[in-house]
């Protein structure tokens, strides 16, 4: 409440010297804090501690990439002005010179390989870079990157927000408190955070793009969507990420608001824990496939803002295959295969999910159609970070989640949620294994045939509807909010917005 007793203390101020200098002009007061909103909290602002979306969508304005994608995901210089593919297994970057990171530092190449092998070494996001074999320093404003096999995505992994340049000297005096003070070359540099409320930053005045005309950008944790569409109503914030189906129609009928729906390349899913009993079983997890019905959910809980899924990558993504199997209700079918399983009699299980209000319904909308198979499931509800780390843990049983195929590509939406090497926070949570699978993903990995590789991923998107670790309930469309006089902002397709170039009008 501080800052609009400010400003009418300095327009009244204005009025105070108008009048007293008989020819001075009322001062004209400015608006200079976008403020965001988005349902969680960050966990961390360290770019390879984490692999979740709503600290992404923070980090996405504190760092840069090597590369970035286009709102038609086509592939652009950001740090790297330009690259040469040496070889198939031998790409150099030539560095945009004079960037500075937030610290006054200057960018050099010895950052990106430090932050690419830091990346190597974390357990959480080393999947994005698992291809590489090493990188080359040529000389301050060159690197080469070295792949052990061919790599067809790599420029698209590049533009990760898991990618983003770190300053080496930034990092190592940061230490274990790196992720809540972090140092990036990003229009907008860090400057405070309220954990469970609110980012701050504040435009960096030697951007390699130049300063951004908003002065200040928060970005706050509004986790009902409601209170969303209704800090934009009020005014209380600009610009408002993933309203709920429910308040769609609250914002489209306000003339002050805006809204903007378009295709993401998210899928979300219901996982099972397949090293636990009774989810060990691939028949247990077909019947739980055959008892639901998605349409329910996107009817009564996403009011039509979404499509029903056949595989965990949706049409938007480079190596879909709408020849993947999709389950349609069959309650006969599901308990037919229950009591093949020995399960006639059903179980009890638990299914996790944050605390999220739409995938609160949708669990409450899945614990009614698992009735109808036995099937008697309760709902547990936690905090986002601790959620994320209880299923990293393989702690859950049964847990809601989606997953955004940020790049584009079909590897990063099939490899890291179903290789057996990335068990846990990498991003199989369902810890299943199936070497088909492996071998698969690996050969479509190091293709650079295109054909080649949407032949492989359709073959593994064949294999993981059968056996089914996790069910894909529906592709997603994503929607901002927004006040009228907001203006620069464009969705990325892969969800981490970035607020580069906005600004106000009017």
């Amino acid at each position: 409440m501080r800052k609009p007793v400010k400003l009418a203390i300095a327009s009244c101020m204005a009025v105070v010297l108008a009048a007293c200098g008989g020819t001075q002009d009322i001062a004209e007061v400015k608006k200079d804090t976008l403020v965001v909103a988005q349902g969680s909290d960050a966990k961390t602002l360290d770019p390879h501690a984490t692999n979740d979306q709503p600290s992404s969508r923070v980090s996405a304005q504190i760092y840069s990439q090597l590369v970035e994608t286009d709102a038609d995901m086509n592939i652009i210089p950001a740090l790297a002005t330009s690259w040469e593919f040496e070889s198939d297994t031998s790409t150099v970057f030539n560095l945009r010179q004079g960037v500075k990171f937030h610290n006054g530092e200057e960018l050099k190449a010895s950052d990106v390989k430090f932050t690419l092998d830091r990346m190597i070494a974390s357990p959480t996001v080393a999947h994005i870079v698992g291809a590489i074999d090493s990188i080359d320093v040529i000389d301050d404003y060159t690197v080469r990157v070295n792949t052990k096999e061919p790599f067809g995505p790599l420029l698209y992994h590049f533009t990760h927000t898991a990618t983003s340049i770190l300053n080496e000297k930034a990092v190592t005096e940061g230490g274990n408190d790196y992720g809540q003070n972090p140092v990036g070359t990003g229009p907008y540099q860090f400057v405070d955070w309220v954990v469970g409320d609110r980012v701050t930053m504040k435009a960096f005045e030697d951007y390699y793009e130049g300063e951004q005309e908003i002065t200040n950008a928060i970005f706050r944790n509004v986790t009902e969507g409601t209170n969303r569409a209704i800090a934009l109503e009020t005014g209380e914030v600009d610009i408002a990420y993933d309203i709920e189906p429910i308040d769609m129609s609250t914002i489209t009928g306000n003339d002050k608001l805006t809204l903007v729906e378009e295709e993401s390349l998210a899928t979300d899913f219901f996982g099972f824990n397949t090293q636990r009993p009774p989810f060990d079983n691939v028949k247990v997890r077909q019947a739980i496939g055959y008892a639901v019905n998605s349409n329910d959910i996107i009817e009564a809980v996403l009011l039509g803002s979404g499509r029903a899924a056949n595989s965990p990558i949706g049409p938007t993504v480079f190596g879909y295959s709408e020849s993947a199997f999709k389950y349609e209700q069959d309650i006969d079918k599901a308990r037919e295969l229950m009591a093949e399983a020995g399960y006639e009699d059903g179980f009890k299980t638990t299914i996790s999910t944050n605390d999220n209000p739409i995938r609160i319904q949708i669990a409450q909308i899945l614990q009614a159609q698992l009735r109808k198979v036995n099937v008697d499931m309760a709902i547990e509800v936690t905090e986002w970070g601790a959620f994320l780390d209880a299923s990293s843990r393989g702690e859950q049983e049964m847990f809601i989640l989606g997953w955004v195929s940020v790049t584009g590509d079909a590897d990063y939406g099939l490899f890291p949620q179903f290789s057996s090497t990335t068990h846990g926070s990498a991003g199989n949570r369902t810890f299943y294994s199936n070497a088909e699978v492996d071998d698969l993903l690996l050969k479509a990995r190091t293709s650079t045939d295109q054909q080649e590789r949407i032949d492989l991923y359709a073959e593994v998107q064949g294999i993981i509807q059968e056996e089914l670790p996790f069910f894909s309930m529906y592709n997603k469309f994503q929607n901002v909010g927004m006040q009228k006089n907001v203006t620069g902002f464009e969705m990325s397709p892969g969800g981490h917005h970035r607020i580069k170039g906005v600004r106000f009008e009017g």
